[in-house]
């Protein structure tokens, strides 16, 4: 643990990320940003660049404090930067085996935060330089929680450190605290909703969850980890698939949700429902609107989507992101905030009501908004050859989660899952059949 300055401040945690704080012991939101490179990092350098980032971002320079008397959790914010980044040396790699997803496995599974009571205070941002002899190659990896880190808080930080690897003599401005969470920030109208109404949708997404259908169980019982798939279109099929989504005047989101029901209903012979959450950066409808604020400012909004089968991907995929929209349009991103943060909770503490203790609450998770990166170039001059990001769902959470990125005009899909829960087989075969099917739904629209 990083020695911690003196005089800290301290912020009580919002219900979003007291949330967070309860399932990142169990394995589900641990975020790593992993990063590949052919040259041997700088690590004095690395690391002064990593400080500076907590120098601008307050909130990467705190710790998560635990209160057990009231099991509350708070920020406590040092007033400088404290990082230290650690380093290892990996020893021979299977043929086949691809580095940067090796590490990025291993360090979402590495949980600081697994006891709470083992230590009142934790780290939210941890660094450490993986050198692997064999491919001549070295890992940066950046592991955050959850509760101070969204989507769109790792994309800013890859961008701003890429840049302070570049400007080695930029300074950086200080901040003094976290920004304020987000249920204090949503408009009071947006989030209104009555006792009753609370009290009936909350029954409502309980009853209904039951009766949602899951992909197959491989091993239930087995101690989980979460492991990933990358699923990748060329530049040529990216582009088809685009001009779909534009076409039929949907985001990519519902593209790959229906790709992603239509692969794992494609054995059943029945209809069944499957439940979808959709992820949405809040930052732009906020009171006030927040821009590059480092922090959890998403909110989730479940859907569920009955399948027969024989659907099409533009068909369902409309329907799938019709169904999105409007709940976004009717602001349950922010009116059923509380109750799905209520509801994950309750199946961290009661895993039983859930099938076969699976803590499944949903097939997949998308994020409504695609990152578009095309910096690569740019990356390959300060040494970055690749990299990849997500967070980690082997804790309370879907089956699958897609972390989609189009970096110079390409599809890339960062996928995880809860392992042994499902196998590394089993969403290959999985994955292969979305690729197939969108693939299949971008040729109408290829020019």
């Amino acid at each position: 643990m990083s020695t911690f300055p003196l005089h800290p401040k301290l912020r009580t945690v919002g219900a979003t990320e007291c949330s967070w704080c309860k399932a990142v012991p169990g394995g589900t939101g641990i975020a790593v940003l992993a990063l590949l490179t052919s040259k041997p990092p700088h690590i004095h350098f690395l690391q002064t660049s990593l400080q500076k980032l907590q120098t601008s971002h307050p909130i990467l320079r705190s710790r998560l404090q635990h209160n057990p008397n009231a099991n509350t959790f708070s920020f406590l914010t040092s007033p400088t930067p404290f990082i230290n980044i650690a380093s290892h040396t990996l020893g021979s790699l299977p043929h086949s085996t691809d580095p940067l997803q090796q590490i990025l496995e291993l360090e979402l599974n590495r949980n600081t935060w697994h006891d709470p009571t083992r230590s009142t205070s934790h780290d939210v941002f941890f660094a450490t330089v993986y050198a692997i002899p064999d491919v001549a190659k070295w890992v940066v990896a950046m592991r955050l929680h959850v509760a101070a880190c969204d989507r769109t808080t790792a994309v800013s930080l890859l961008r701003e450190l890429l840049v302070l690897m570049e400007e080695s003599g930029t300074g950086a401005e200080s901040k003094e605290e976290p920004g304020l969470p987000i249920e204090d920030l949503v408009p009071r109208a947006k989030a209104k909703k009555g006792v009753l109404a609370r009290g009936l949708d909350v029954l409502g997404y309980s009853v209904n969850s039951l009766r949602l259908t899951n992909l197959k169980f491989v091993d239930p019982k087995g101690t989980r980890f979460s492991q990933v798939v990358r699923l990748q279109l060329n530049q040529n099929d990216t582009k088809g698939l685009l001009a779909g989504c534009k076409w039929n005047g949907i985001k990519l989101c519902g593209a790959l949700v229906a790709a992603g029901l239509i692969a794992a209903h494609c054995s059943k012979r029945s209809s069944r429902k499957y439940g979808v959450v959709t992820l949405t950066d809040c930052r732009s409808s906020l009171e006030s609107p927040l821009s590059d604020n480092f922090g959890f400012y998403h909110s989730a909004i479940l859907n569920s989507h009955e399948i027969k089968g024989g659907e099409t991907l533009w068909e369902l995929a409309k329907r799938a992101y019709g169904a999105f929209a409007n709940s976004k349009k009717s602001n349950k991103q922010f009116s059923d905030m509380g109750d799905l943060n209520f509801l994950m909770c309750k199946a961290i503490e009661n895993p039983s009501l859930t099938p076969s203790s699976s803590l499944r609450t949903s097939i997949m998770s998308v994020f409504e908004d695609t990152v578009v990166e095309n910096g690569s170039k740019k990356q390959r001059e300060v040494g970055v050859d690749d990299y990849m990001g997500c967070a980690s769902v082997h804790g309370v959470g879907p089956s699958i989660a897609i972390f989609d990125t189009i970096r110079d005009g390409c599809l890339d899909c960062v996928c995880v899952y809860p392992a042994p829960l499902h196998s590394r087989e089993q969403m290959h075969e999985l994955f292969g059949k979305m690729k197939t099917i969108l693939i299949e739904g971008a040729k109408t629209y290829k020019e």
